[in-house]
């Protein structure tokens, strides 16, 4: 204690010194900025509320928190003790403080709305502390019991706290946070101040905490640390080390609990449940159960210390006690390094169940623990992780008769009624059909299982589906068909018809087949949502470029109505922007996952996807084209839903209340939205307004399910982090009266339910599912038909036994000469099987007691393998070419871990790490700046939509164009405003930034300064006087970082090589392998053809042993035992071992490769035999012999083709062999140099080790300088800035001392006589009497007035000739008296004036004094910083020392350059090629050639310096002329201004007025109603005219088609005509000629037939006149022409032709 309480007196020694330091004499200020102790916050200020869509008018309180019923059991360190009966932990974005004697609830929500990370009791027990999560989140003090928020703690973290912790005396907090900054931070929480931070670890802290007995000690631990902490003190104040504990031999691992002891030892848990002794940052021992076993199964979570005991509690759910003091001096006994002991007690709290934390009850004298903990399938729910569906039956104990041994509490209990399993997966939904009598269950094994519903549940069958099953839909009531939706995660969607509950499958399984189905799978719509979103924004502006174009055109044109076109587009010039390509059709190539859906219509539905397709509603339906495979199918939605924040926070699950007018979602962050709708609206377009808060954990508490309670009074959420929220749909005043009317009663027990057995429960997580049991049972009933075949087949069998016993009876009664020996029929070869077995037994014996040997020479073996196999990553392979003797080999590679020369890589391993941490995050806020530069558009789309509405509801005369434009010249007019504005603040900052005539710019100073320091100044590195630049001085992490980069690269290009080595490699084996083929095929066709045709065969190559060394380690039995054989005789030739090993494996390959040479032979000798047997073959026919010449060619081709082919791809190989031989040449030389750069890399880093020290030490001085001169500029600056305060102080106290002497001469007034008298009493100078403001001093302030008026009444002695006498009376006044005839007012307020005079002047010297100290105080803090800044100097010259001996000695280490000779221009006077080349210099050509040509760059460069000077030089006259040529044309322009205002206006104006002028509303509105007008009366108008002009077409194409009818008419009249008269004619040329009757007949009906044909062509006229005569007429298609007539010779049948003659004018009359 003595220790500790010293230390303690330190630290708070130096705490106060900072303070002195830091306050440095303004002690009154900082005791201003102490926060108070009775200062609160507001919690209702704080605290985060629901977000609700602006001009909704959804109430704030739509939804009330009224219980909390789960419980974040996997958070760490979520359970704290508050008093003896109030337990707070953490749920969601709730603090719940829970009484657990009422189980009352008492609800803190987050302030950031972004949840809350971790949560700790002070010590006193009257506060607690609550650190929240997102972004910059805050770390608030809670006051206990009253709850109000006492304390804000900001800054602390970037996103999340992982864990606090207040010290023992409570003053300190310690705070932990998240990623990515891991920041420990320590605070004096009272005054809301950091004290101490630095960044814990780069991977997750998951505990920070004070040491209790020791002061300033921290400890924190985590992801694969932990870590020791001491608040140090430096002269620069206090700072945190932290010491990272190392783990040595030990595995590393997390480190969940820990517990400091009192003498500063730290015991830790591990992931194997072993307990670790740390002591001065390294393991001391491992502590282990008797018999090495651990002393958890599992991770040990939390320590504690508890009277002389050491609690453990693991994640087996066992709580162990351990002796304190065995713990404490606890030493490993051998190298193992473990210590075993047992525990004291242990309790075991329950099966299935992992601890977490325990806190024990503040009531003294008790030993109640609360402990946190998970119990894996404790939870009611109906689907479970195996399977298994339970039905628990809920019913009220108190009802039931009381059982003997058996007591009835509480008012409800649960009883489990049913247990089934119909699925070997996690059960994820569970829905009952409309009507109650189908339930039905999916599961992530893709089937979905319908069960009947009754007294017990009975299985109907089951369906499989395309994916885990995400949520079950039946079709509402309203639907006329009973039909199941499922939603799959992998997008698709089934719809199945609801099954038969008497339709019970039969046989083996229950599988349903005949369910009429349809499918669906989602296909991605997004990316093309977003084309056409960003096609419709594209024509968008360009209309509005293109009217804004028009609008300025219109104003130029008012402007210069004399304009030409060309002036007009030279104003109007404008870069056309580059239209940037449409981003492409995205579909991402996994689909994105499903979350939810719901039924609208029959057939069609609502799908949310998550994923890339987030951020909408998809309206689906099914296809009617149902035959492609459901896998195979793409289908799209046919409409979509945008819905707001939803990009990255997808809904996970949707739910509607009992009449549809409120729609709830579960989001992916943990909050729940709520969207008013209307209760018929399918298609969702009133879902735009809503209601959300955070509830659920934002980082890892996603909303599971959200439903609605059956009477919509309540909403109960269940989230991914174990929490169950229930709110009231009613404020809490309602919610009571509603309660009182309905009031939910817990049902009563069934008759008979107490003498009911218990259910029987599906324990077992591999119990068979209700498929797989019905399967076993045909499986055993196959088996059981199975041994039934086998008793009959022994049956068979022993029947054929005996048979064969009779045959042994009949051989036995046959004659001696013809019977067959007994032997002859043994078949039992037992004896045979006994032999063996002994041999078997007799070497599992020797194996026995060479067993040690064996695990000492497998151990061996291990060893070595390790050593020098597992280290190599590649082996030398060489490959020989086919015919050349030429060969590659390919680079032995070891593991680049092993090659690296130096362990200890943290330093550049951990910047690296950090940069790409930093790298990490950079990248990961870019996205979302891309996500707000691509909603803009969007935003800026809404905002003018939103303005063209009101400009519509503001104006209804004006019509949106019109409105537009005024609404713009408003706008320009106000934009003309705001440039006039712009402009005279551009002006007054460009006179305000106006140089002075001596300026000078910066950056020509700074170049010039220096081009001085550095001209001429190329100094080598190995010159004494050369000083290394900062960018290019070394260290051992920079050098080490270029050794690992060489090394690398070295490995890279070897393995590269390598990797084109194995691949000719592997191609020669193809080739060998085909060669081989080849061969084969030639044997075959070779057997064919005669000896004398038969080409050589080519010699097969064999790989050689080192073109496959993998085979070195392959054996086989027979291998090992001819390799002892040969051992054996070489042994007796008395040759060494390590001779007689090689031996032995040369002679190995040699039989190898001679038993393969035997193979081949004899595999062509029996080709031989066989082709002699050919020969001897008997004499062929003439046919056969050409047939078997044809085939004797085909094959001498084939033999031919085969031996070309086989040389080609031996000639490949060779060629690409030779190939890549010259490019691994070209390799070893870089390798070579490579190797030498290694080396020189290597010596460097030897050398820079030799300087680490020496640097180091002076760097941190160095470092220390720099802060302290820092610190003293910060003084010296925050002085002066007083100063220039009590400067100014000093000009207001004079300035004010001149404002009195003013006031006081205004007061006299003019010709005063008392002016004298007044300024003598008004200048006079008294000692002024400081006023007190306390009463109970009044004594003192007498006296003080008593001096003085004894010190003014002596001054006024010795002044006695400066009296003034009255000039009446000669008596001198009294300047203490008013003078007769003076103004009493006037006197009293010189007084007034006088009194404030001396205040001021008093003031102003207090003010002069305090200047002069702090002059004093600079000029201190100045020569401190003279003596600081010559340290600093002496420091950086020593550094720089360092760096140039270092430089030096670099310089010493030997580089070998290799050079070819044409590369050395180093040569004497004679051309010569010296002997030595010390001192030459070596140089890259490059660098050689940029130098030489930078010489002649500067020579030009300086040539045209001086043109510019020139140039500038005579621009300089020419501007001053320009100037003032300007400055006489600016007075003539604003006379003829001035002249030109009063010619137009009658009056100076102001332009800047007429710019800003807008228009005329009313105007405008009048002549936007004659533009309507104009326009309605020019529609109608058009409208007419274009009747009258389709009436004339229609006029214009009958007439033509009737004019056409009527020319077809005329025509046939004019050949009836003609064939008349040529009838007559010819009649009247035969009368006298006879011809037979045959042909007359003939001739008269060919006649008769062609007018009937004219007569049908008139008709066929007449109708189609007709027709065109009416408006809906048909035309019919011409009838063909009628064949001109065949004159024919007169007739006598005179008769038949009147007749033609009287139709054919009857037919002409109808046409008429």
């Amino acid at each position: 204690m003595d220790v500790s309480e010293t230390l303690r007196d330190d630290l708070q020694d130096q705490a106060d010194v900072l303070v002195v330091e830091e306050c440095d004499g303004n002690n009154e200020e900082e005791h201003k900025k102490l926060i108070p102790h009775d200062m609160y916050y507001s919690y209702e200020e704080l605290c985060s509320r629901p977000f609700i869509t602006a001009d909704s008018n959804i109430p704030r309180n739509l939804l009330h928190l009224s219980h909390s019923f789960g419980y974040d059991c996997g958070r760490r360190g979520n359970l704290q003790l508050l008093d003896e009966h109030t337990l707070a932990f953490i749920a969601g974005n709730l603090l719940v403080l829970l009484d657990v004697h009422t189980k009352e609830q008492c609800y803190i929500r987050s302030s950031s709305g972004g949840g809350i990370g971790a949560i700790m009791t002070h010590p006193s027990k009257q506060y607690f502390a609550v650190a929240e999560k997102g972004h910059q989140p805050n770390i608030i003090i809670y006051e206990y019991p009253s709850l109000r928020p006492y304390r804000i703690l900001r800054g602390g973290t970037g996103s999340t706290y992982s864990y606090v912790d207040f010290n023992r005396d409570g003053s300190l907090l310690a705070s932990v946070g998240g990623a990515p900054d891991y920041m420990l931070t320590l605070w004096d929480w009272r005054q809301e101040q950091v004290t101490l931070c630095n960044k814990a670890f780069a991977q997750d802290v998951y505990r920070a905490t004070f040491s209790p007995d020791c002061v300033g000690q921290l400890t924190t631990s985590g992801s694969g640390h932990i870590r020791f902490w001491k608040m140090a003190s430096t002269f620069t104040g206090l700072k945190l080390q932290g010491l990272l504990g190392s783990f040595g031999k030990t595995t590393v691992t997390d480190i969940e609990g820990y517990v400091e002891l009192p003498d500063g030892k730290v015991v830790s848990g591990s992931e194997w449940g072993n307990m670790l002794l740390w002591e001065g940052g390294l393991i001391k021992v491992e502590i282990c159960r008797k018999g090495r076993r651990t002393c958890h199964s599992g991770t040990i979570y939390q320590f504690n210390l508890d009277e002389g005991e050491l609690l453990t509690i693991g994640s087996d759910g066992v709580v162990r006690s351990w002796n304190l003091e065995t713990i404490d001096t606890a030493d490993a006994v051998d190298d193992s390094g473990l210590f075993e002991t047992e525990p004291m007690n242990e309790i075991t709290v329950g099966r299935n169940v992992s601890l977490y934390s325990m806190v024990k009850s503040s009531i003294p004298e008790t030993s109640n623990w609360f402990a946190q903990l998970n119990s894996a399938g404790g939870l009611l729910v109906v689907g479970f992780d195996d399977g298994v569906v339970r039905l628990l039956e809920l019913y009220n104990p108190q009802s039931l008769h009381t059982v003997a041994g058996r007591t009835c509490s509480g008012d409800a209990e649960l009883r489990l009624r049913q247990a089934l399993k119909p699925h070997n997966a996690p059960v994820t939904a569970i829905d009952y059909e409309r009507s109650r009598k189908i339930m039905a269950t999916g599961s992530a094994d893709s089937t979905v299982f319908f069960f009947a519903v009754g007294e017990r549940y009975e299985p109907i069958g089951f369906v499989t589906v395309p994916g885990p099953v995400q949520g079950l839909e039946w079709s509402p009531q309203s639907h006329e068909k009973n039909t199941l939706l499922i939603f799959c995660q992998n997008g698709h969607v089934v719809e199945v018809q609801c099954p038969d509950p008497r339709a019970q499958t039969g046989g083996n399984t229950f599988q349903l087949s005949g369910l009429p189905t349809m499918h669906f799978c989602f296909r991605s719509i997004k990316s093309r949502i977003k084309r056409d979103a960003e096609v419709a924004l594209r024509q968008a502006r360009k209309e509005k470029k293109k009217k804004e174009r028009e609008e300025r055109l219109k104003k130029l044109l008012e402007q210069k109505p004399d304009a030409t076109e060309e002036e007009l587009q030279e104003k109007e010039e404008e870069e056309d922007e580059e239209e940037v390509e449409l981003p492409p059709l995205y579909i991402p190539s996994q689909p994105s996952p499903l979350h939810c859906g719901f039924y609208s219509t029959p057939g069609s539905f609502w799908l949310s996807m998550g994923g890339y397709d987030s951020g909408y509603l998809y309206h689906c339906k099914f296809s009617e084209e149902q035959s492609e495979d459901p896998l195979e199918r793409k289908d799209e939605p046919f409409f979509f839903l945008p819905v707001h924040d939803t990009d990255h926070n997808p809904i996970l699950t949707i739910t509607f209340n009992s009449s549809r007018q409120l729609l709830l979602c579960g989001m992916e962050d943990g909050s729940i939205r709520a969207y008013p709708v209307q209760a018929s609206d399918q298609q969702l377009s009133s879902m735009q307004a809503y209601w959300a808060l955070s509830v659920h954990d934002n980082h890892y508490g996603p909303v599971s399910h959200l439903r609605f309670s059956f009477d919509d009074m309540f909403v109960l959420t269940a989230g991914e982090d174990g929490n169950i929220f229930s709110f009231s749909c009613l404020p809490e005043e309602e919610l009571q009266k509603a309660m009182q009317l309905k009031h939910a009663k817990v049902p009563s027990p069934r008759v008979g339910l107490e003498l009911e057995k218990a259910a029987q429960d599906i324990e077992d997580p591999s119990a068979y599912s209700i498929e797989t049991a019905k399967q076993k049972l045909e499986l055993d009933r196959m088996h059981k038909e199975a041994e039934e075949r086998k008793q009959e087949r022994r049956k068979n069998l022993a029947e054929l036994q005996s048979q064969f016993q009779a045959l042994l009876e009949q051989n036995q009664s046959l004659p001696e000469h013809i019977r067959l020996h007994r032997s002859e029929f043994e078949l039992d070869i037992r004896f045979h099987e006994e032999t063996e077995r002994q041999t078997e037994e007799r070497v599992m014996e020797v194996r026995k007691d060479l067993a040690w040997e064996e695990e000492k020479h497998q151990i061996g073996l291990k060893k070595l393998q390790t050593m020098f196999w597992e280290s190599v990553v590649q082996d030398t392979v060489t490959v020989h070419a086919f015919k050349s003797g030429h060969k590659i080999s390919n680079y032995r590679l070891l593991a680049l871990p092993a090659i690296q020369m130096h362990p200890h890589q943290h330093g550049p391993v951990a910047s690296q790490s950090a940069n790409l941490e930093q790298e990490h995050w950079r990248n990961k806020a870019q996205p979302g700046e891309e996500a707000s530069n691509i909603s803009l558009p969007d935003e800026l789309v809404t905002d003018l939509m939103i303005q063209s509405g009101r400009m519509q509801s503001g104006s209804r005369k004006l019509g949106s164009r019109e409105a537009e434009k005024l609404r713009k010249a408003a706008e320009k007019a106000e934009k003309a405003r705001a440039m006039i504005e712009k402009r005279k603040k551009e002006w007054a900052e460009l006179y305000a930034s106006k140089p002075s005539e001596d300026y000078e710019d910066p950056k020509d100073v700074e170049a010039i300064r220096l081009a001085k320091e550095k001209m001429g100044d190329f100094k080598l590195k190995s010159a004494k006087d050369f000083t290394v630049p900062e960018h290019l001085r070394m260290n051992v992490d920079k050098k080490r970082v270029q050794l690992v980069e060489l090394e690398k690269k070295i490995f890279e290009k070897k393995s590269e090589m390598n990797s084109h080595v194995m691949a000719l490699r592997d191609s020669k084996v193809e080739i060998v392998s085909l060669l081989h083929a080849k061969v084969e095929q030639l044997q075959a066709i070779q057997q064919h053809l005669p000896p004398e045709k038969r080409l050589p065969l080519p010699a097969v190559p064999v790989l050689m042993q080192e073109e496959m060394p993998e085979r070195k380690h392959r054996y086989t039995r027979a291998t090992l035992e001819r390799y002892a054989t040969l051992r054996a005789k070489l042994v007796s030739t008395g040759l060494d071992e390590q001779q007689n090993g090689e031996n032995i494996l040369e002679l190995l390959e040699q039989e190898m490769q001679d038993t393969h040479t035997e193979a081949q032979n004899m595999h062509m000798e029996d080709e031989g035999v066989e082709t002699v047997s050919q020969k001897q073959e008997e004499e062929l026919t003439e046919l056969e012999k050409e047939k078997r010449e044809i085939e004797e060619t085909k094959n001498l081709y084939q033999q031919d083709k085969l031996l070309k082919q086989m040389e080609e791809a031996v000639w490949h190989f060779d060629a690409e062999l030779r190939v890549l031989r010259h490019e691994k040449q070209e390799l070893d030389v870089y390798m070579k140099m490579a190797d030498l750069r290694h080396v020189t890399l290597f010596e460097e880093l030897l050398l820079l080790k030799e300087f680490e020290k020496r640097e180091d030490i002076l760097q941190e001085r160095l470092s220390i300088y720099i802060h302290e001169e820092q610190e003293i500029r910060a003084k010296m600056h925050e002085c002066k800035k007083q100063m220039e305060q009590k400067k100014r102080d000093i000009l207001r106290l004079q300035g004010k001392e001149k404002t009195l002497t003013a006031t006081f001469q205004a007061s006299l007034g003019e010709n005063n006589k008392f002016e004298e008298f007044l300024t003598r009493v008004f200048k006079k100078k008294i000692k002024h009497t400081k006023k007190k403001e306390n009463g109970g001093e009044g004594g003192n302030v007498t006296d003080d007035e008593d001096d003085s008026d004894e010190d003014s009444d002596e001054e006024s002695d010795r002044d006695n000739d400066e009296d003034y006498d009255d000039s009446e009376t000669g008596a001198p006044l009294d300047d203490s008296v008013c003078p007769p005839n003076c103004d009493p007012e006037l006197f009293d307020n010189t007084l007034r004036l006088r009194e404030h005079r001396l205040d001021v002047e008093e003031q102003l010297q207090e003010e002069i004094k305090n200047v002069d100290s702090l002059k004093k105080e600079c000029d201190t803090l100045g020569k401190k910083e003279k003596i600081v800044q010559n340290n600093r100097k002496a420091a950086e010259g020593d550094l720089e020392l360092i760096n140039q001996e270092k430089q030096q000695r670099l310089n010493e280490v030997d580089v070998v350059v290799p050079f070819r000779l044409h590369q050395i221009e180093y040569v004497n006077n004679n051309g010569v090629l010296p002997g030595k080349l010390d001192s030459a210099l070596v140089l890259n050509t490059a660098d050689l050639q940029r130098l030489q040509k930078r010489i002649k760059e500067l020579q030009e460069e300086k040539t045209e310096q001086r043109e510019l000077y020139k140039q500038a030089k005579q621009q300089h006259v020419q501007l001053r002329h320009d100037l003032k040529d300007m400055e006489a044309r600016k007075k003539e322009s604003e006379v003829r201004c001035e002249q030109l205002m009063l010619m137009k206006f009658g009056k100076l104006v102001e332009l800047e007025v007429l710019q800003t002028l807008s228009g005329n509303r009313k105007v405008e509105e009048k002549r936007q109603e004659v533009r309507e007008r104009d326009a309605k009366n020019t529609q109608e108008l058009k409208y007419w005219e274009t009747k009258v002009t389709e009436a004339r077409e229609a006029l214009t194409e009958v007439t033509k088609h009737n004019t056409e009818r009527l020319r077809n008419l005329n025509s046939l009249l004019s050949q009836k005509k003609a064939l008349d008269d040529q009838l007559n004619s010819q009649q009247r040329k035969t009368v006298g000629q006879f011809q037979g009757r045959l042909v007359e007949k003939q001739e008269l009906q060919r006649l008769q037939q062609l007018v009937e044909a004219q007569a049908q062509d008139i008709e066929a006229l007449t109708d189609e006149i007709r027709a065109l005569s009416r408006k809906d007429g048909h035309i019919l298609p011409p009838l063909d022409p009628v064949p001109p007539p065949v004159p024919a010779p007169p007739h006598r049948h005179t008769a038949s032709n009147s007749d033609v003659h009287r139709k054919l004018n009857l037919s002409s009359k109808a046409v008429k």
